[in-house]
């Protein structure tokens, strides 16, 4: 018997070119991604930089994927939420800057919670 999936809404299908587009930047101009890299974390910011754009990619892919969908959206919630982190030392580290920014940097800490949502309404 096969098992089928719920309707996926508009916001659930934004996550596949949202997570693959910042999969590639990941790749194609790391920097931005290594300054928000906490120091706290061992090892070279550029690791975790590629490290995460890999698993973005792949959130991408097994979101695009019907069969595999469920375990995308679970996958792309636990990975929303592994790098919040980077947005709270982004947020940090741009206290300092013009309003413009600093709004961009906070504003990106909420709208963790919608794409939480989203993935994982994607795995259901």
């Amino acid at each position: 018997m096969r098992r089928t999936l719920g309707k996926v809404t508009k916001f659930q299908k934004f996550l596949i070119p949202l997570f693959a587009g910042a999969g590639v930047l990941h790749f194609a101009k790391p920097e931005p991604f290594d300054g928000i890299v906490p120091d706290a974390l061992p090892g070279s910011a550029r690791t975790y930089t590629y490290v995460s754009g890999v698993a973005e990619l792949a959130a991408a892919a097994l979101l695009a994927n019907p069969k595999t969908r469920a375990a995308g959206g679970k996958f792309a919630a636990a990975l929303l939420t592994a790098v919040w982190p980077a947005n709270f030392n982004m947020a940090w580290q741009w206290r300092n800057e013009p309003w413009q920014k600093q709004i961009i940097s906070i504003g990106r800490l909420p709208l963790q919670i919608p794409l939480i949502k989203a993935a994982l309404g994607a795995a259901k």
